[in-house]
């Protein structure tokens, strides 16, 4: 397109070399655009708009916000969460039953009774590992499920399960349906925000926040686990200030005439739309990712001071900044599949627990303190939990176990669900879920409902049918866990 007073809007934008409104976004936002300016509804007949702005539920909310804590790779829900005496009496015996390993090279049919002790806390009197202080603190707010099941023994499966609803790949996770569904209450950050782990992005990688094949606006944006956490948000010295300003006016201009030769063009809409965000991200995105000014007291509340939590910390503290800034849905992320205690438990479960323990406790306390935790649902779970046998029975310090889908724990805070509340049981073994099932179809029915919204009407229509998150699976609003 050519301006009639000025130069081509290609060469505009390849001489600009300004940074930002050409490079920052589209490295933070995948390319495509996010947050397109506010619009009026579609007439019958029009192609449907996708853009962010604030959308009504289906019905009164009580969530508005999510950050989900997950724990790549399978936490042993019987070494944190759910006690079983029967594993202490056949610890060293044979499994009295049938055991579907993962691993059959380094199976064992060894019952592996739980190194740690278990106690009641809180008022509510929920039994939690020795290994997690932090949590037994805040136990009288959390609702802690004990029958998760999914089924399907392997990472990639549980994890897809766990996320998108389904076992396999490519299809939306759920912090693409929230934001999908409900648009974001932020102008200045994107909606749906990632927090990566120093040491990587976990296995499976942007599968973890993959759009699927909701519109590209949906995609969780990746925030970096150092400064700078976002890159090239800064413009170069010599066109901070009014020399930027004069020629994102001008940008503005150009392709607001392009936009006019193209009606209709939404990935155009959304792209343009994507400048203003940029230059508003320069002061906002730097400013909620900053928690140099936040209270002393509340960086010790976290463990910053703590080099086994200082990490972890910080990322729970721009969780809890993000979700105060209006951002929709935060994921926490670990690296690789750091859960994944197929051999070393007794050494490496104790680790992964000091490091996530207390700030996971304290995101609680703080968001509770603000006012924030009715509105925000804080979630800890993994795609998985461990068996009650023996792998790699090398030696003590060797000792693992192996997968488990069929019985497992996770719990979740905030947003709707009842507090100190156990749900559900799994056998004598912690193998098998027995008692009040909850499957991941449902796990996902119970948190959209808790954000207002029903997920069979929740859809987008794909390929000619109306696709859902959970999509035709039997799946149950759990409303014993919802306050």
């Amino acid at each position: 397109m050519n301006h009639p007073h000025l130069c081509s809007r290609r060469h505009f934008l390849h001489a600009g070399g300004f940074g930002l409104g050409t490079l920052a976004l589209a490295e933070l936002l995948r390319g495509d655009g996010l947050l397109a300016a506010p619009v009026k509804p579609h007439a019958p007949g029009e192609s449907p708009r996708f853009d962010l702005v604030p959308k009504a539920p289906h019905f009164a909310p009580k969530a508005k916000a999510m950050i989900s804590l997950f724990m790549m790779g399978g936490p042993s829900q019987m070494d944190l969460f759910d006690p079983k005496p029967m594993l202490q009496k056949y610890d060293g015996q044979k499994f009295p039953g049938e055991i579907k390993y993962d691993n059959l090279a380094q199976a064992s049919s060894k019952v592996f009774g739980s190194p740690w002790k278990f106690a009641p806390r809180g008022q509510c009197g929920m039994e939690l590992s020795e290994l997690l202080p932090n949590l037994a603190e805040v136990a009288d707010d959390i609702t802690l499920i004990r029958s998760m099941h999914s089924g399907v023994n392997n990472h990639g499966q549980g994890l897809y399960a766990l996320l998108n609803g389904r076992v396999t790949p490519g299809r939306p996770t759920i912090g693409s349906w929230l934001t999908y569904g409900l648009g974001s209450e932020t102008q200045e950050l994107p909606a749906y925000m990632v927090l990566a782990h120093p040491g990587g992005l976990p296995t499976f990688q942007g599968e973890h926040f993959t759009n699927g094949w909701l519109p590209a606006l949906y995609q969780g944006t990746l925030i970096r686990p150092a400064e700078p956490r976002i890159l090239n948000l800064d413009p170069p010295a010599h066109l901070a200030g009014r020399p930027q300003d004069r020629q994102l006016d001008l940008l503005k201009s150009i392709n607001e005439q392009h936009l006019a030769e193209h009606p209709g063009e939404l990935d155009l809409q959304a792209r343009i739309s994507s400048y203003e965000l940029a230059a508003k991200m320069q002061t906002a995105a730097k400013e909620a990712l900053d928690i140099s000014n936040e209270p002393d007291h509340i960086k010790k509340l976290y463990g910053v001071d703590d080099p086994k939590t200082r990490d972890y910390a910080t990322r729970c503290i721009i969780a809890r900044r993000l979700v105060e800034r209006g951002v929709r849905f935060v994921q926490v992320l670990n690296s690789g599949q750091s859960w994944d205690q197929h051999g070393s438990l007794i050494s490496a479960l104790p680790a992964n627990c000091i490091a996530t323990d207390r700030p996971s406790a304290a995101l609680i306390i703080d968001l509770k303190q603000r006012g924030l935790l009715d509105s925000t649902v804080v979630h800890w779970g993994g795609e998985m939990g461990r068996l009650p046998v023996l792998q790699n029975d090398a030696g003590r310090d060797k000792w693992g176990r192996d997968h488990n889908t069929y019985g497992f724990s996770q719990w979740v805070a905030g947003g709707g669900f009842k507090r100190g509340c156990v749900y559900g049981e799994t056998d004598e073994f912690s193998h098998h879920a027995v008692k009040d099932i909850v499957h991941h179809y449902d796990w996902h029915a119970t948190l959209l409902h808790c954000f207002g919204l029903d997920h069979k009407r929740l859809t987008y229509k794909r390929n000619g049918t109306a696709a859902s998150l959970t999509d035709g699976q039997e799946a149950r609003v759990v409303k014993e866990i919802l306050a």
